[in-house]
């Protein structure tokens, strides 16, 4: 009896798994980030996130505002004209634990994708906030979007639509002008002047 209840209590479970892994992925996508479980700051935390020249922000996890899971990534920032901020997740960061992916780099097919894609929920505060994403040589890669609607919405970028930051690169960036794969960390920064919160989730590769 014992056996033919494990036995058909397996079946359930293994389909359950599948349509979880189906959602999370869909086809030609692949889930890279949903920032479920525990979201803090200092070296030992799990997001990689600072601000400079007057500028400020924190990072929360918000399970009331949230597209997809448990939770999404609460940002509340007031960047200041002459600031700067950052609020980054992947590898090779000062905090070893935002290298928090579902799926490590070097575990990625890159070839198989050809954009990123996330949602944010917008506060209608007029800023623009970049996108960055960082390559196998360091080098940053950027895409602006425009924080005009409330709400969510999904943003899918083609990598070909990131630029080269010409305003900071790290130094030891390679700066070749060539978004080299794998990437390694994507980041989102509250551009100056504004004041708000904004919420961020669900960042994937896609085939687009």
């Amino acid at each position: 009896m014992r056996l033919v209840k494990g036995a058909g209590l397996i079946l359930p479970i293994l389909f359950l798994v599948s349509l979880g892994i189906a959602y999370a992925q869909g086809e030609g996508e692949l889930l890279l980030d949903d920032f479920e479980g525990a979201i803090s700051g200092g070296l030992e935390g799990t997001v990689d996130y600072g601000s400079g020249n007057g500028s400020s922000l924190g990072v929360a996890a918000s399970p009331e505002v949230k597209y997809h899971g448990q939770q999404a990534l609460e940002v509340s920032f007031d960047a200041l004209s002459g600031g700067y901020m950052w609020v980054a997740r992947g590898y090779g960061l000062d905090v070893k634990g935002a290298g928090a992916w579902l799926v490590e780099p070097k575990d990625i097919n890159f070839t198989n994708y050809n954009a990123v894609a996330f949602c944010i929920y917008g506060a209608n505060t007029g800023i623009q906030v970049a996108m960055d994403l960082v390559d196998s040589g360091s080098e940053y890669w950027r895409a602006l979007i425009d924080d005009n609607f409330t709400g969510w919405k999904e943003f899918v970028i083609p990598f070909a639509d990131f630029f080269a930051r010409g305003d900071w690169q790290p130094q030891g960036a390679d700066k070749n002008a060539e978004l080299n794969f794998p990437i390694r960390v994507f980041q989102f920064e509250p551009l100056p002047v504004g004041k708000g919160k904004l919420y961020f989730d669900y960042v994937r590769m896609v085939k687009k």
